[in-house]
């Protein structure tokens, strides 16, 4: 074998010039901004809370692309845009964002960040996203760090392995941002923040989130009896085109709604604004708003008589855990152009019910004429919030429907929807019946029912019905009965708002 030295002076000048460059691309690889994680160096991404605009199904959570695992993955429903958003829990500093994508990966998708979930900055933008593992430099300092993918590359949805923010944490919170130039190869980038308005509206961050929180697994006391309260509020404003959560500030901008509890509620409905009205409802610390499509007869209205009840129950076994609403959470359960029955009757208790008619997936087209008998229905809405948001885009992504755990502890709450709160169950009558033929919804057909919900309970008074109730193996109401026995003196009683003994 010949020596270095032995070469001609111009080889070893060229193989001295390979190793300088060889070492100093070492080097940058090392240094530089896409050099690879060293093994103990942990994302700040790593364990904290997740969300995501849909999930495939529930084995692919959000959670799940900031697990640390990349034998799990989130992976979102087969449409665009989707999103997948991580809240670091405080402002910090960034660098890099690692997305180790599964084969359903992103071909158009941007990268923003956010000190308050609010107001969104573009940090990277890319049109022609490979796949497989990709490091993309950042730079700045927030607390939010969303992807939203507009164009797949599959027919699939977008799946991620791992979503991955390196950086170092920062004190102060700034949404100030200074957008890198894009890495070779990567695609054109287009720096900036990104349009308020309808387009970029719709995340509203709760004041005072509740994060560090993990669904309980725990196996409560064996109480027995109920673990409900029902709120009975009767209508309180009807055949009103406004809809406060879906078209605010836009008044008959929506189909005909059938409005109970709160008396003041509009397309301008805040929650300072449900602080100043009344209540239909028993419970006068229920200043909250529920509404519904109106129901027609053809073309006459037909609204519910009296007061309807709305149940809060445990939608999870450890019914210890319940805590109330957030004042001011929104949501809507069910969809407004749904049409698949099969979905809609899964849904419910037990579909449309009229006479000795039971799990109708829509309207019947007759019911018994008798007098005493009223079309039903009973529908339940999720009762797993993330924590995080009084309200999100669809107005739902911020609930979620507890999970089978398939062992001991029966239902939890999902990892990126944690908190537990009561499981509001509509039970709604209208009296009608007979030929039914022309009884629709202001929505549309019988699956498109669904109904609205916004919180404005008294935070003591709901507090104490979920101790006294919930928390306590009782079946009470407004006034009391704990429905065991209507002889029996009831255990609570609302007195001046308050639940007391």
């Amino acid at each position: 074998m010949r020596t270095l030295g032995r070469l001609p002076r111009s080889r070893r000048l060229t193989l001295a010039g390979i190793a300088v460059a060889v070492v100093a691309l070492l080097g940058w690889f090392a240094t530089g901004p896409l050099h690879s994680a060293t093994a103990d160096e942990k994302p700040l991404s790593q364990g904290k809370p997740a969300t995501a605009s849909s999930v495939e199904g529930r084995a692919y959570p959000a959670s799940a692309a900031v697990d640390g695992d990349t034998g799990t993955r989130w992976s979102s429903a087969f449409a665009d845009p989707q999103w997948l958003q991580v809240d670091l829990g405080a402002p910090a500093t960034l660098g890099r964002v690692v997305l180790n994508w599964e084969r359903a990966y992103a071909t158009v998708f941007t990268l923003q960040v956010s000190s308050d979930a609010t107001t969104w900055t573009q940090v990277y933008a890319t049109q022609s996203g490979t796949g497989g593992k990709q490091t993309i430099p950042v730079a700045g300092t927030a607390r939010y760090v969303r992807l939203t993918g507009t164009a797949r590359a599959t027919g699939y949805g977008y799946s991620l392995w791992e979503f991955q923010v390196f950086g170092t944490s920062s004190a102060p919170a700034t949404a100030t941002v200074n957008p890198p130039a894009s890495p070779s190869g990567a695609g054109p980038s287009s720096a900036g923040p990104i349009p308020t308005g309808p387009a970029a509206a719709g995340w509203i961050m709760a004041p005072n989130p509740v994060t560090n929180v993990k669904p309980s697994h725990e196996i409560p006391p064996n109480k027995g009896g109920f673990h409900e309260f029902q709120a009975n509020c009767s209508v309180s404003r009807t055949n009103l085109g406004d809809d406060p959560i879906v078209f605010p500030n836009l008044p008959g901008a929506s189909h005909l709604h059938t409005f109970m509890g709160n008396t003041t509620t509009n397309a301008a409905t805040t929650i300072d604004s449900l602080a100043k009205g009344q209540t239909t409802c028993k419970a006068k610390g229920d200043l909250s708003a529920y509404w519904m499509p109106t129901l027609l007869n053809g073309d006459v209205a037909v609204n519910p008589e009296g007061p309807q009840v709305i149940y809060y129950k445990t939608g999870v076994t450890d019914y210890r855990s319940i805590r109330p609403f957030p004042k001011g959470l929104r949501f809507v359960v069910g969809n407004a152009k749904n049409t698949d029955a099969d979905k809609f009757l899964a849904a419910t208790e037990k579909g449309f019910e009229c006479g000795d008619s039971y799990e109708n997936k829509d309207i019947p087209k007759s019911c018994p004429a008798d007098r005493s008998v009223k079309l039903n229905i009973r529908y339940q809405a999720p009762s797993c919030w993330d924590g995080l948001h009084l309200d999100s885009p669809d107005h739902q992504s911020h609930m979620a429907y507890p999970i089978d755990s398939h062992s001991a502890a029966g239902m939890v709450c999902p990892d990126d929807h944690p908190v537990a709160v009561p499981k509001l169950e509509f039970k709604m009558a209208w009296p009608v019946n007979g030929d039914m033929s022309k009884v629709h919804f202001a929505s549309g057909a019988g699956p498109t029912f669904h109904y609205d919900f916004f919180n404005a309970w008294d935070d003591r008074t709901l507090a104490a019905m979920i101790n006294g109730c919930i928390v306590a193996a009782r079946q009470c109401d407004a006034q009391g009965h704990d429905g065991r026995d209507d002889q029996q003196p009831a255990p609570y009683v609302l007195n001046n708002n308050y639940l007391l003994p």
